[in-house]
């Protein structure tokens, strides 16, 4: 492998300035527009080749440990694709897990989406799902065999589920461990696989499940079903299903929180005069009193006939949006008696007149500021 340092006429020690100012100085020489020669451009080729190695903190770093930056089998010249990370192996025991893999492991965690009413939201209730999972064989009893077999040792890597290998490096003789790929690592083999689940020890079905709801919940809530999910492989536990809950839209109420919002129609004559009126609610009918002259948008709360709160004691709150609806469609008689009641009250003639919109935060600085 070629001296980078030497190419470029600096030492091993050079600092990132002094091989910038190297390299400018060669490439202004040797560059193909100024010095046509072939014999120069394979020296510009080596030179700008020198300059991207030790250019670069960790191409340098792995130069200077006598690795090839150009490589692709992690930097380092070796026999049979060693590389620095085999170094880290070997040096700090890494690799990952030694030892045979278990053929018995934990299932999957699985979710599914669960789509309740506002009024199961409320009140709770028990519901019923089938799922799609992965349960125990039961031709195998999740063993993965046929019936009399057994699973037996891997002879390549005698049950030890990985090989070693002796490889030469920079370092000298390294020691390596690789997966055994004989038995992917299990240290052992199944040369009669069971028909019904192919060796995995599971075969897929749909079950039917129920799922507790809980008073409060709201939409997108995940409900924890401990054990219930995916068995895993060789028969291994199962783990954990989430019921994610959506809530359908009310076509009457609209959920904000533990408070319930609805709107209410009534007529004009009922708003002037107030009423006492029956609404229904979640609860069933409830009355609601409007106060004489209560104007359209005004608001009617309910206490206490909102959503129960999921985690403490206690309901929120109903909110009953007003709207006062104007008559139409008079007869004589009706319409003589509305022009009675204008002329009574002055309104015979009358007037429109705009409102000022509140002032928002910032126009209220402005003006306070325009004042002075």
């Amino acid at each position: 492998m070629a001296d980078y340092y030497k190419i470029l006429g600096v030492s091993s020690d050079a600092t990132p300035e002094e091989i910038k100012r190297a390299y400018r100085k060669l490439a202004r020489e040797l560059h193909p527009d100024v010095n046509p020669g072939a014999e120069a451009g394979e020296k510009f080729k080596d030179v700008t080749a020198a300059y991207e190695v030790l250019s670069d903190p960790q191409k340098r770093e792995m130069f200077d440990l006598g690795g090839d930056p150009f490589s692709s089998g992690g930097g380092f010249n070796s026999a049979a694709g060693f590389g620095f990370g085999d170094i880290v192996d070997a040096f700090f025991g890494g690799g990952g897990q030694r030892g045979p893999r278990s053929r018995k492991r934990r299932g999957q965690d699985a979710l599914i989406r669960l789509q309740v009413t506002l009024e199961e939201a409320a009140f709770g209730t028990t519901r019923e799902f089938a799922v799609d999972t992965a349960v125990v064989c039961t031709s195998c009893t999740g063993v993965g065999t046929t019936s009399g077999a057994a699973i037996i040792d891997c002879s390549m890597c005698a049950g030890r589920g990985e090989v070693q290998s002796v490889q030469k490096s920079f370092l000298g003789q390294v020691m390596t461990s690789r997966q055994c790929p004989q038995c992917q690592g299990f240290g052992t083999l199944n040369p009669h696989p069971c028909a019904e689940c192919a060796g995995d020890g599971r075969v897929r079905t749909r079950s039917t499940m129920s799922v507790q709801i809980p008073p409060g919940v709201e939409g997108g809530t995940r409900i924890q079903m401990t054990g219930q999910g995916e068995v895993g492989p060789g028969g291994g536990p199962a783990g954990d299903l989430y019921v994610e809950l959506i809530e359908i839209p009310h076509p009457v109420f609209q959920r904000r929180g533990d408070q319930l919002h609805a709107t209410m129609s009534m007529p004009m004559t009922a708003a002037a005069l107030g009423a006492t009126m029956e609404l229904e609610t979640l609860d069933g009918m409830a009355p609601i009193h409007v106060k004489a002259g209560t104007q359209s948008g005004a608001t009617v709360t309910l206490r206490g006939q909102g959503m129960p709160r999921l985690r403490s004691s206690g309901r929120g709150d109903l909110v009953v949006h007003l709207e006062i609806l104007t008559p139409t469609h008079l007869d004589a008689a009706q319409e003589d008696l509305l022009r009675q009641l204008s002329v009574m009250r002055g309104e015979d003639s009358p007037t429109g007149q705009l409102h000022e919109q509140a002032s928002s935060l910032f126009g209220k600085l402005k003006d306070a500021f325009t004042a002075r």
